[in-house]
This record gives structure tokens, C-alpha cells and sequence, in this order.
């Protein structure tokens, strides 16, 4: 059996329209759920049917130290803002070589909340931002060659 790269659990890098948005230690909420219609069945009654309706996702949150990319995302973020444009954004989960391994194409992108570090001088701990993100669903998920 070969043995096949993994992605690391921590590193992920987000691209949403022209903005590249760097690389995220973290990375929540990647999900979604069919939501299926409860049709009891008719006669005798002895069945009820489960029918898938529709995907729901979950928003998206990332979070990573800062860096100088830090700006581009408020640059998005303020856009955003200004004009709600949704956007197509690539999230790719990074190997040990940091390569995409698996990348996820989310349609109807758009921020819902930022939140920067708390600067503490006595924590000797890195300076956190969190993003999160809606989106509208998954276009496609790719194995990068």
C-alpha cells in the first residue's frame, strides 16, 4: 500500500476573488448537511420516507497570527462593505510541503465577521485574527495535480 501526502491540520490558504488572502492556522464550520422532508407513507401507513431537499453549509472560520497580508483582508472586508459583491474564493488545504492537497471552490462569498488579537504584554503568545465567511456552497473540490 503507498502511502499517500496528508494535509496538515493547520495550515490552509484562502484566495477569494483577486484578493489572496494568505495562509490560516485554522480552519472551522468546512460543512454541509442534506435536508430531507419527512413524507409519512399512505395505506397502511407503516413507513415514513426521508427525502433529501437541499445542501445547507455552514459558515466558514479561520483564523492565523497576523501578517502582512493582514491589510488585503481588510481591504476585502472594507469592499465588502462598501458594495456587497459575493465572490468565488478557492480554500486549499496545504501538505507538509505546502502544496494544496484538496481545494474547495465556494461560491457567493462574503465576510460576517473579523475579529483581531488582544494585545496583552504580559501573554507571550502569538497575535490572533479570526475571519469568517459565508458562503452559498461548494462549486467543486479538486485534487490539485
Amino acid at each position: 500500500m503507498t502511502s499517500l501526502p496528508f494535509a496538515h491540520s493547520d495550515l490552509f490558504r484562502l484566495d477569494v476573488g483577486m484578493y489572496e488572502l494568505g495562509s490560516f492556522t485554522s480552519c472551522n464550520g468546512l460543512s454541509c448537511s442534506m435536508v430531507t422532508e419527512t413524507r409519512s407513507e399512505g395505506g397502511l401507513n407503516t413507513r415514513v420516507h426521508q427525502l433529501p431537499s437541499h445542501l445547507e453549509y455552514g459558515n466558514v472560520t479561520l483564523s492565523r497570527p497576523l501578517t502582512q497580508l493582514t491589510p488585503a483582508l481588510w481591504l476585502w472586508i472594507r469592499a465588502q462593505a462598501l458594495r456587497r459583491v459575493p465572490m468565488m474564493a478557492q480554500l486549499a488545504a496545504l501538505g507538509p510541503d505546502r502544496r494544496p492537497l484538496v481545494c474547495w471552490t465556494l461560491t457567493g462569498v462574503v465576510p460576517v465577521r473579523w475579529s483581531g488579537p488582544s494585545f496583552d504584554t504580559a501573554s507571550s503568545g502569538a497575535a490572533l485574527e479570526t475571519l469568517e465567511i459565508a458562503h452559498d456552497g461548494f462549486v467543486e473540490v479538486v485534487v490539485p495535480r
